[in-house]
């Protein structure tokens, strides 16, 4: 897939990128030979879902860019435009621009202002990828107060039941 000229690159990123699984990691190749290695970690089918589901709308292939903007956000949590911008190999402003896009399309959320403005996956990301209290603990708050959060939930999602509330909250039934 990947010969001298490369175009296979990106067809080895997508497909991986694609289906919720980590990017490929070329970190040991040379300046001789290419050496990659690849997750078997298991298909994430509703990230795959919700890649389908936003091409839909948009009617176009979602970019290479941004599906790695996604996969990183997915595994780091919360990141910044210069931290984005080796992976997607483009400038901070080009970086910048392919995140605004994704705002925009309720894929991810920006916190804070500046230099120090952060990334993170957008509460109908975790909605669609089952992982609903993630997205609220990801949110946080300065002091982290149960009730707050409990409220918060209930504002992203309509509703919560009393194992959410548990799980988001960090505490037994009791």
């Amino acid at each position: 897939m990947a010969e001298r000229t490369g175009r296979g690159i990106d067809r080895i990123y997508k497909g991986m990128l694609r289906y919720g699984r980590p990017a490929p990691d070329y970190g040991i190749s040379d300046d001789y030979t290419v050496t990659v290695r690849m997750s078997s970690a298991e298909s994430d089918f509703n990230f795959l879902e919700m890649i389908l589901s936003h091409e839909d709308r948009t009617g176009r292939a979602m970019p290479i860019d941004s599906m790695i903007i996604l996969s990183r956000l997915r595994y780091e949590r919360r990141l910044t435009t210069a931290d984005l911008a080796p992976s997607t190999q483009n400038s901070e402003q080009e970086t910048r621009s392919a995140l605004e896009k994704l705002a925009e399309a309720g894929l991810v959320e920006a916190h804070g202002s500046g230099r120090g403005r952060t990334y993170m996956l957008s509460a109908k990301v975790y909605r669609t990828t089952c992982q609903k209290a993630a997205h609220i603990r990801q949110a946080g708050f300065a002091p982290i107060q149960q009730e707050q959060m409990v409220l918060n939930y209930i504002d992203k999602h309509g509703s919560i039941k009393r194992a959410e509330a548990m799980d988001l909250c960090r505490i037994t039934k009791d």
